[in-house]
């Protein structure tokens, strides 16, 4: 299994998370908010389990290959390893707190490439924590969030003599900039979106700094101010802070990059006025003002300011696009002779594609899926017209921003689905419609320009139909609606459009969720996990498909449900490319299960290495694959 984990800039607020530690002393002092993101670099690892021990392997940033390293998977040889400092310490005490809490065996980590500077402000022994911590998580499956894993990662650094801040670890949401809160020991973690790419610059400054000797001058105003200076710092780690970070995020997520660039001027300006006087030593930072100030620069940034501790360690620089970004590289490497990293805030990819299976049979509704295809079946919409349910689900996805429609068919359907979508009826039929049903004719072709079509040559389960689609999906996330479902929302947003904005608010794999009693979980998949958000968003720890009521009871209870409910897969999903190699080793080593090549078991997968939630759809769902199921809906749908 392979894991890569980044390191993490802040953006701004740095300090402010140990400042608001104090709150546990002193509640007078402001909440800690700091704005951070993944870098472009990090650490690169396969791992996998070891009967015995720890066993580590890395390669330096400049290509040195060391070790492998092996502990016994003990806790007193781990415990030891850790106190001594160094690399290795982070990954024992990463180990130790696992084995403290988790029935585990050992684990072998090959971090076989590093392109992550260490000890640049950039957090590398925090990105060394979130990788053996996640490495933990997905080989043994502890079902841990991403929040577990930072939590387990900040313990096992703190067993080291490191002395690192609680925002470190936010290293673990990836690329994506995320808003950190900090109120005593409590600390709160929002995901944000980036619409168009930012172009940073991280600059070496290739300087000497005293961290802990700044931490320790910062630290003497908390958790009581006694002097003018101290006060200042409180005032900068506090109100200031929340004001500009604030402010930060709103540029942020409209990609205002003039106006954050002018907050990082901003913030520099404060943090020079308060902070210096508290330990000019260190901060005064001729280095970093001298890149700040430099002419040939301005042309090409909005604004600049200080990384991590401040002091002459790194500077962060916003490019005003990204041949600016490379500009501003050349200017400072030939003028200055220090060394650069490009760090880009990139647009998370949206969702364009919806994928909708049609190659089953119809068993169930035979013979009348003999005369047609059950998705093709008539349903009368609220709006009085009876339409084949395939439509349906098209304005669906097409209502919910999909720009292409691929529905799976078999050779022999092809040119049914094709004439619905892509022929006019016959102009004597035409002129016999009434004017309305005139022009949904034509939108219909409209909506077909969208539809695309692709194959499934035989017919070997759900799984196996998704993956038929994976070439016209190509490496970009996807919206999967089941062929003989239909959905309808209670409220504006479509079942469709919520999956969207869940997707496009934390940039996971997301599957709509309903409640359901036990009696029906036979005919339906089945999720469990934890609440991210209490009865609304889950992380998925577990998927089973139509299980066994004792199963159900045994395994997935979800908190907070009363007694014999449980949640089912609703019919649509988001789910990203990555899926396809899953399905792909399965059909390619004829991993089936009950004959066939299911998706469950690769969306399992998908959930263990790179996580999974769950969303409770405001809707219903309405099944046309049985006869019983189908006569309610068309009872109930156009109501």
């Amino acid at each position: 299994m392979k894991i890569f984990v980044p390191g993490r800039v802040c953006l701004f607020g740095e300090h402010s998370d140990w400042a608001g530690g104090h709150r546990r002393i002193n509640s007078e002092i402001e909440k800690g908010y700091t704005l951070l993101t993944g870098t472009d670099q990090g650490l690169y690892a396969e791992v996998r389990p070891h009967p015995t021990a720890l066993v580590m392997t890395s390669v330096t940033p400049e290509g040195e290959r060391v070790g492998p390293y092996e502990i016994p998977m003990e806790p007193e040889a781990l415990m030891a390893e850790a106190s001594r400092g160094g690399f290795w310490s982070y990954v024992a005490g990463v180990a130790y707190q696992v084995l403290t809490n988790y029935h585990v065996r050992g684990l072998e980590i090959d971090n076989y490439r590093t392109d992550l500077p260490m000890k640049k402000g950039l957090s590398s022994s925090a990105a060394v924590c979130v990788l053996a911590a996640r490495a933990f998580n997905r080989v043994y499956d502890l079902k841990m969030t991403t929040r577990g894993e930072m939590e387990l990662a900040y313990q096992g650094e703190i067993s080291t003599p490191s002395r690192c801040g609680r925002m470190d670890q936010g290293c673990a949401f990836g690329n994506r900039p995320i808003l950190m809160t900090y109120d005593g020991d409590r600390v709160e973690v929002k995901e944000l979106r980036v619409p168009e790419d930012l172009y940073l610059v991280l600059v070496d400054l290739e300087g000497e700094k005293d961290t802990l000797e700044i931490l320790a001058r910062l630290n003497r105003a908390y958790p009581f101010a006694d002097n003018e200076v101290e006060r200042g710092v409180q005032k900068l780690f506090g109100p200031m802070n929340r004001d500009i970070v604030q402010r930060a995020v709103g540029k942020l997520e409209t990609s205002d990059a003039r106006g954050l660039g002018a907050l990082m001027r901003e913030a520099q300006e404060a943090f020079d006025r308060y902070a210096i006087p508290a330990c000019p030593e260190e901060l005064t930072a001729p280095r970093l003002h001298r890149v700040l100030g430099l002419e040939a620069l301005a042309p090409h940034i909005w604004g600049g300011k200080g990384v991590g501790s401040q002091g002459d360690g790194t500077a962060q620089l916003l490019a005003r696009s990204a041949e600016d970004q490379r500009a501003v590289i050349e200017i400072v490497e030939r003028e200055l002779g220090m060394s650069c990293l490009p760090l880009t805030l990139r647009a998370g990819r949206g969702v364009r594609k919806a994928v909708i299976p049609a190659a089953g049979f119809g068993t169930r509704l035979f013979p009348a899926s003999k005369a047609t295809k059950k998705e093709l079946f008539p349903i009368v919409d609220r709006d009085g017209i009876a339409k084949p349910a395939i439509l349906l689900l098209v304005e669906e996805a097409l209502g919910a921003g999909m720009e292409e429609v691929i529905i799976v068919v078999q050779k022999e359907d092809l040119p049914e689905f094709r004439s619905f979508f892509e022929e006019q009826v016959t102009i004597e039929n035409y002129n016999k419609l009434p004017r309305h049903a005139q022009e949904y004719a034509r939108r219909i072709l409209e909506m077909g320009r969208k539809v695309k079509f692709a194959l499934q040559t035989v017919q070997e389960g759900f799984g196996h139909a998704v993956y038929a689609a994976r070439e016209a999906v190509g490496d970009e996330p996807f919206l999967l609606m089941l062929g003989d479902h239909l959905y309808r929302s209670n409220r504006k947003e479509s079942c469709a459009r919520q999956l969207v904005d869940a997707y496009n608010g934390h940039g996971a794999s997301v599957l709509g969720l309903r409640r359901t009693e036990e009696r029906h979980l036979g005919n339906f998949g089945v999720a469990t996990g934890v609440w991210l958000e209490p009865e609304r968003l889950l992380s998925v720890s577990e998927f089973a498909e139509k299980p066994t009521v004792e199963y159900a009871r045994e395994n997935l209870r979800v908190p907070g449900l009363p007694g014999g409910e449980y949640l089912t897969v609703f019919g649509q999903y988001i789910i990203k490319p990555k899926i396809f190699e899953f399905l792909e080793e399965n059909i390619r080593n004829n991993v089936r299960d009950r004959g066939e090549f299911q998706l469950t078991p690769a969306l399992d997968r998908l959930r263990r290495e790179d996580g999974f939630l769950g969303l409770m759809i405001d809707g219903q769902r309405y099944d046309i694959g049985l006869p019983e199921y189908y006569l309610d809906t068309l009872a109930k749908f156009s109501r």
